[in-house]
C-alpha cells in the first residue's frame, strides 16, 4: 500500500512538472487569422501577425513558413524575452488575381510549438 502512495504521489508531481512547463511556455498571438477583403491587383498586401512570449524564459522561431510561393513571411529572428513581443510580417502576391487562402506556419521553442496563420481575401483587377 505504501508503494502505491508513493507512486500515485511521484505520478501527481510529474503531471503537476509537465502541466506548470506547458504554461511556462507558451506563444500567444493577438490574431492569428487576417482577412484582406478585396484588394485591387498590385495594392498593398502586408499584413502583421503580432505575439507575446508568455513564457519564463527566451523564446525562439525556429522557422516560419507560407504554404506556396506567392506569400513571404518575415520573422524577428533574435530570442523574444518573456513578456516581450514579436512581429511575423507577410506580404501576399497581389499581382494574382482571383480569391485566395493561405497559411503560415510558425514553429518556435514553445511548448505550442507549431501555431498556423491564416491569410485570406480576393484580388480584384485594376480598373
Amino acid at each position: 500500500m505504501k508503494k502505491q502512495l508513493v507512486f500515485l504521489f511521484a505520478l501527481l508531481l510529474s503531471s503537476l512538472a509537465l502541466q506548470a512547463q506547458t504554461q511556462q511556455d507558451s506563444i500567444v498571438f493577438k490574431a492569428t487569422t487576417y482577412d484582406y477583403g478585396t484588394i485591387v491587383e498590385g495594392g498593398d498586401g502586408s499584413c502583421e501577425f503580432v505575439f507575446t512570449n508568455q513564457g519564463k524564459s527566451p523564446l525562439l522561431l525556429t522557422n516560419v513558413h507560407a504554404s506556396c510561393g506567392c506569400t513571404a513571411p518575415e520573422w524577428t529572428k533574435a530570442p523574444i524575452s518573456p513578456g516581450e513581443t514579436g512581429v511575423i510580417k507577410v506580404k501576399y502576391n497581389t499581382a494574382i488575381l482571383g480569391a485566395f487562402r493561405k497559411t503560415i506556419t510558425v514553429n518556435s521553442t514553445a511548448a505550442n510549438a507549431m501555431v498556423v496563420l491564416n491569410i485570406s481575401g480576393t484580388v480584384t483587377p485594376k480598373i
